[in-house]
């Protein structure tokens, strides 16, 4: 299994997962067609499926594009039928989703949206989290509640730890100045920021990162209760 990185919008990232035995192709949270078109046809690949995390526009606006173009099918959480446009396919909290060589895990994992999921390819280890879990960071609450995004991140955090993970957004050297101001003594953390910084001096994306590394260095997942994540989360809320 490939994993294409994509660029979207002004900080965006859609992922192509394809399936080099048959070409054929998933996209996780398209935002914009172009940018996956481009590839696809770059790459002579078979788009399948569309998989959203959640409704978001800049999550979800290259859906109905790459369906017409493509007619490929739209996979998203049930609770989001009326919210993710044209959906096809209504998954559920711990389902399996399995359709020809692709295999994921669904974890509803509430805080950002209501119906926030997120598609762990256990097999390959590599989960993409959509805006619960950033490198370094989380996800603004904006439907649900600290309570709630809490949980999702402990939900993760029980995965393997060399789990790669994917995110919605390439936020993670503003990120890292929080985690910076909130844990300064923490030598791993300094030294991904290092890492962070070589990466994008060289126009490249800062993720995948990995359960291990943002266990150890994202304030986040670093916090010990619900009490202290809050209390992260409105200061980083006003960063």
């Amino acid at each position: 299994m490939d994993i294409e990185i994509i660029k979207c919008l002004k900080d965006n990232y859609s992922y192509l997962i394809i399936d080099k035995s048959t070409q054929g192709a998933c996209v996780v949270d398209p935002s914009e067609a172009k940018p996956i078109i481009d590839t696809i046809e770059q790459k002579k690949i078979n788009l399948k499926y569309i998989l959203n995390t959640h409704h978001h526009y800049d999550h979800v606006g290259g859906n109905l594009e790459l369906k017409k173009k493509y007619n490929c099918e739209i996979i998203g959480y049930k609770d989001d039928k009326y919210r993710i446009p044209e959906i096809d396919i209504l998954v559920e909290n711990n389902e399996v989703w399995k359709r020809d060589n692709f295999e994921s895990k669904i974890y509803h994992i509430p805080g950002h949206t209501t119906g926030h999921i997120a598609f762990h390819f256990f097999k390959e280890n590599k989960i993409f989290t959509g805006d619960t879990l950033f490198s370094l960071g989380c996800g603004r609450i904006f439907e649900g509640t600290y309570e709630q995004m809490f949980n999702s991140l402990n939900i993760i955090k029980k995965l393997p730890k060399n789990t790669e993970i994917y995110c919605g957004h390439e936020y993670t050297l503003q990120n890292s100045k929080f985690c910076k101001i909130n844990d300064p003594k923490n030598i791993k953390l300094k030294n991904k920021i290092e890492k962070i910084k070589e990466k994008l001096k060289k126009n490249l994306p800062t993720i995948p990162s990995t359960l291990s590394e943002e266990l150890e260095c994202n304030i986040f997942l670093r916090a010990k209760d619900l009490e202290s994540f809050s209390k992260l989360r409105d200061l980083k809320d006003n960063f």
